[in-house]
């Protein structure tokens, strides 16, 4: 028997999430995912299948390192920023299958600081 890889494990555990978290127009889903060197925010509305907004370290405006609390902060700050601009307050939080620790924790606490509701 193969033994699976981490990336087909956290594949698994999101699957699981998806499964009870789904975004709608009112209340859409902060889909976050965390590489080695940065991290990426995407506000979804799956009924419609769009994206309303979205945010990552690899962008020319924020002018962090993704790959550290600090800059995962910073994304944080960013995207919860363009979501009062299209007029977004409520979401839920969907962690992508990574654990809720660290760089995942700090982006949904700098968007909770800048008064974003899950």
């Amino acid at each position: 028997m193969a033994k699976r890889t981490t990336r087909e494990l956290r594949i698994r555990r999101h699957n699981r999430v998806r499964f009870s978290v789904s975004g709608t127009a009112e209340r859409p889903r902060v889909a976050v995912f965390r590489s080695n060197k940065h991290i990426s925010v995407q506000i979804i509305d799956d009924e419609a299948g769009r994206t309303l907004v979205s945010a990552s370290s690899v962008e020319k405006g924020i002018k962090t390192d993704g790959g550290n609390i600090d800059g995962a902060k910073a994304v944080g700050k960013e995207v919860a920023g363009r979501m009062k601009e299209a007029g977004i307050s409520s979401v839920v939080f969907d962690r992508g299958g990574f654990a809720y620790h660290g760089r995942v924790a700090a982006l949904a606490d700098a968007m909770r600081a800048e008064g974003m509701v899950f």
